[in-house]
C-alpha cells in the first residue's frame, strides 16, 4: 500500500515539475520585457516571479528526486513471495503413498470398433 502511495505521489510531483518547467520564461522572455512588452509587470514584480519559480521548481525536483530513490530502494527490499510450487511442497509430502496390491484399476471405457465389418448395420 505504501508503494502505490509513493507512486501516485511521484506522479503528482512530476506533473507539478512539468507545469512549473511551462509557466517559466525563457531566456528570450527577457528581451521582450526590455522593449515594453508587459511581461514585467506580474504578481510577483519584475524579478520575483522568476526566483519563486525557480525556487518551486528546484523543491519539486528535490522532492521527485528523493521519492524516486525511496522508491527503488522498496522495488529492491520487498520480500520475495513464495511459488505457488513452493508451498504445495509441503502437502505434497505428507501424502501416504499406498502399496501397490491396494489399489484398483480403473474401469477401461469402451472401446470404438475397430473395423467397418465392426460397425452396426444402419438402414
Amino acid at each position: 500500500m505504501l508503494y502505490s502511495i509513493l507512486v501516485a505521489i511521484d506522479v503528482l510531483l512530476a506533473v507539478g515539475i512539468i507545469g512549473l518547467v511551462l509557466i517559466q520564461h525563457g531566456k528570450g522572455a527577457d528581451v521582450g520585457a526590455a522593449f515594453g512588452s508587459g511581461a514585467s509587470g506580474t504578481v510577483f514584480g519584475a524579478r520575483g516571479s522568476a526566483t519563486f519559480l525557480t525556487r518551486a521548481t528546484a523543491l519539486l525536483a528535490t522532492l521527485f528526486f528523493a521519492n524516486s530513490l525511496l522508491l527503488a530502494y522498496l522495488a529492491t527490499h520487498q520480500p520475495e513471495a513464495e511459488s505457488v510450487i513452493d508451498q504445495s511442497l509441503p502437502a505434497l509430502e505428507e501424502v501416504v503413498e499406498m502399496p501397490a496390491d491396494e489399489i484398483q484399476p480403473e474401469p477401461k471405457a469402451q472401446q470404438a470398433p475397430a473395423t467397418a465389418s465392426d460397425l452396426p448395420d444402419v438402414p
